[in-house]
């Protein structure tokens, strides 16, 4: 089993930066594939960023060119630094893992992810 623990979430600036982890725990595999996913009140939860097996990753439209998806591997930890932050980026973000396979391309739809961590808050303030 696979456990999932996110940090780096909190209150910045519109034009701010934050940096959130992903530390995976237990039966950790680096070939999973993993995302990040945001959610805010009354809205679906919505891919942001992905890497697939060989390390190749997959962004939002949203959020390209501001946001960087990174993994390391020997540390078992999926960073993503998000820069140039807009209002509309506050959510509760949620780190997610396709534990027990392994995917050829980047995935971002929610269905496709069957371990979750419990979320880390980012507010964004115009």
């Amino acid at each position: 089993q696979v456990q999932l623990v996110e940090a780096g979430g909190g209150s910045v600036q519109a034009g701010g930066s934050l940096r959130l982890s992903c530390v995976a725990s237990g039966y950790t595999n680096s070939r999973y594939c993993m995302a990040w996913f945001r959610q805010t009140p009354g809205k679906e939860r919505e891919g942001v960023a992905a890497i697939d097996s060989q390390g190749a990753t997959g962004y939002a439209d949203s959020v390209k060119g501001r946001f960087t998806l990174s993994k390391d591997n020997a540390k078992n930890t999926l960073r993503l630094q998000m820069n140039s932050l807009k209002p509309e980026d506050t959510g509760m973000y949620y780190c997610a893992a396709l534990a027990g396979y392994t995917c050829a391309t980047p995935r971002l739809k929610l269905s496709e992810y069957n371990t979750w961590g419990q979320g880390t808050q980012v507010t964004v303030s115009s």
